[in-house]
């Protein structure tokens, strides 16, 4: 569309500065003849090798045969168009010749074939413009189904592990407390429907998430004894925010995997506020290391929750972890949060 326009005014630019000129509207038929009759053959150069020699020789690697049949084209079209000596008045070649004429009209014939060679250096320009548009805009799609499948497979790889740590703790239950199991089972298909439909989504309402996450700490609970102190405030702010879903069950899960133990007295620390407009999640537990090889702050599930951030909201995170006096603290701050 642009192009025709541009070429639309090529055509009629004379003829509408020949008016405004010479105030003679008379002038504008014979100048926009001669305009056509010199422009013409640039539009049908132009033509030719936008739509037809650059995308079927040029860019398919036949750089000879493209060269050759525009230079066989340019000097057939021009010569059949300027080159007729024998067209010209007797006056003009008793003033120059027929030598002078000849050489004039050789003249007038290369510069053709310069003006030529420009539209199809702008030809050239302009396709690989829009083909350099196209294969990014390829790369890009490209690039978000590849981030959607890896977040996919980063997800499935959550969930197994969740569930299965879910119904190890209850399975401990039904001997001990048949009541209680049974509650616990209705409050994991609770979960499950949260995990199996609303998961799915992008994001979900942090307000949903915090949900979920208070339940899964109650099931987590089941795992820990009298001398495991659980403390939890998960704040959600004013407002329709949404956050992408699951996020931060690794570390929660993490917390309760290393910060119980059966003979001394832990803590377990989970929090989620605004600071300003960032969203900040901690989690801290008491951790006494061990010569074992299941170390703390790794595993599959944080190593997934990194990816995600990464993938999710690259640039606009903050991932840290530390351990100080036998307390482990894992904390994320996603940035500008209350505006995102």
């Amino acid at each position: 569309m642009a192009q025709g326009i541009i070429w639309l005014c090529v055509f009629l630019i004379p003829s509408v500065t020949g008016i405004i000129v010479s105030g003679k509207l008379s002038l504008a038929i014979p100048i926009l003849k001669g305009n056509i009759w010199l422009t013409l053959p640039l539009f049908f150069t132009y033509c030719l090798n936008y739509f037809l020699l650059i995308p079927q020789l040029l860019f398919k690697g036949r750089k000879t045969w493209f060269f050759v049949t525009n230079i066989v084209f340019l000097l057939a079209m021009n010569l059949l168009l300027y080159f007729h000596p024998g067209k010209v008045p007797a006056e003009v070649i008793d003033n120059i010749g027929k030598e002078g004429v000849v050489w004039a009209m050789i003249g007038f014939v290369i510069m053709a074939i310069v003006l030529d060679w420009l539209c199809i250096v702008a030809a050239i320009g302009i396709r690989n413009g829009i083909r350099l548009h196209q294969t990014q805009e390829n790369l890009k799609e490209a690039q978000h189904k590849a981030t959607e499948a890896e977040l996919n497979w980063l997800k499935y790889q959550l969930n197994p592990h969740f569930l299965f740590n879910t119904l190890n703790n209850i399975s401990s239950l039904v001997h001990l407390d048949p009541d209680k199991a049974q509650d616990s089972i209705g409050q994991l298909s609770d979960l499950l429907r949260y995990e199996l439909y609303e998961s799915e989504q992008e994001k979900v309402p942090l307000s949903s998430e915090i949900n979920f996450m208070k339940d899964y700490i109650g099931l987590m609970k089941l795992r820990c004894n009298s001398k495991t102190t659980v403390e939890e405030d998960l704040q959600c702010p004013e407002g329709d925010h949404m956050i992408a879903p699951l996020l931060f069950i690794s570390l929660i899960e993490n917390a309760f995997k290393h910060g119980t133990n059966v003979r001394d007295a832990s803590t377990i620390r989970i929090s989620q506020k605004m600071d300003g407009d960032d969203l900040v999640f901690a989690c801290s537990n008491s951790f006494r290391p061990n010569q074992g090889t299941d170390h703390i702050g790794s595993g599959i599930g944080l190593e997934n929750l990194r990816k995600r951030l990464e993938l999710i909201y690259p640039g606009k995170y903050e991932y840290s972890h530390s351990s100080e006096d036998g307390i482990y603290t894992a904390s994320v701050i996603l940035k500008d949060f209350r505006n995102g």
